[in-house]
């Protein structure tokens, strides 16, 4: 692990191509349980990665103002974040550059330990012309000092959600909103914790001694989402199920026009292995093909 002491707002190692931000928690990112929830996660990322767009070389900050879209993230989870005075360290650095493409890389630790490890995928965007363009010189230059592919995340299949996906009522707040007027990134990760919660809630034992993880959740951005004052949708079905664990897709669209705006995959695990009555649950909700479900 890197050395954190050299600064509160982040700075570039010199001897590897790592930039570290040091992340403060908040009491109120705790979730139920008493750890950070797994979408508060996006918010460390998006500060971590701000951080290192502002620490870079003059001009490549000006990419928050001219235009950056993520169009994908992926996060595991690996261990449980509680509350601290010190700060979440956030090691960042460049996963892959391409001429309209470039990803981000993540290793978050609490301490020494390390609690997740993600990517972030993001292309730059002229939002005069409104078209994603190529990274100028200033911006491959800064990005190529922090270059350094590292093993890829496991790989979480792609998968649609069916005509029976349990269906949340999605509405957009005012404060969801970032800069450019769409909803934030990292909104999208509450919204389909919202529709998993409300599905999990009708199907899993909900004890204080029960405990139910998310340990990897991946979301692709297909088309920006706005604010109205009709609500949107969030579908969701139940993909796989194993001894203890479930696999959901979730799409965010528009209930009338079936537009969709992101598509995402969510992993849980349990405590103990799902029962026959939990099995039945979320049966209701699950793909005709879905694995480990039972059938009748």
């Amino acid at each position: 692990m890197p050395d954190l002491s050299r600064g509160a707002l982040g700075v570039p190692i010199s001897d590897h191509p790592r930039f570290v931000y040091r992340s403060p928690r908040r009491w109120g990112d705790l979730d139920a349980q008493g750890h950070v929830n797994n979408a508060v996660y996006l918010d460390h990322l998006q500060d971590a990665r701000v951080a290192f767009l502002h620490a870079g070389a003059p001009g490549l900050a000006d990419m928050l103002q001219t235009g950056v879209l993520v169009t994908a993230h992926q996060v595991e989870y690996l261990a449980p974040v509680g509350y601290s005075s010190e700060p979440l360290a956030v090691s960042t650095w460049i996963d892959v550059l391409g001429a309209s493409r470039f990803v981000v890389g993540y290793e978050i630790f609490d301490g020494d330990a390390l609690a997740a490890q993600a990517r972030t995928t993001l292309v730059p965007y002229d939002l005069g012309e409104g078209r994603v363009r190529r990274l100028n010189a200033i911006e491959r230059a800064a990005f190529e000092a922090y270059l350094d592919p590292a093993e890829p995340l496991r790989p979480l299949p792609r998968a649609g959600v069916g005509e029976g996906a349990a269906r949340y009522p999605l509405t957009v707040r005012w404060s969801d909103l970032d800069a450019f007027g769409h909803v934030n990134n990292v909104k999208f990760y509450d919204y389909v914790q919202e529709a998993r919660v409300a599905l999990m809630a009708e199907g899993l034992d909900w004890s204080a001694d029960v405990v139910w993880s998310v340990v990897r959740q991946d979301l692709d951005h297909v088309a920006p989402l706005d604010f109205r004052p009709e609500p949107y949708e969030v579908a969701t079905s139940v993909v796989a199920l194993g001894t203890r664990s479930f696999t959901l897709a979730a799409e965010i669209r528009d209930p009338g026009s079936g537009t969709v705006y992101a598509r995402a995959r969510t992993v849980g695990v349990g405590p103990r292995p799902l029962d026959s009555t939990e099995r039945r649950a979320m049966a209701v909700w699950a793909l005709p093909d879905a694995a480990g479900v039972p059938v009748g």
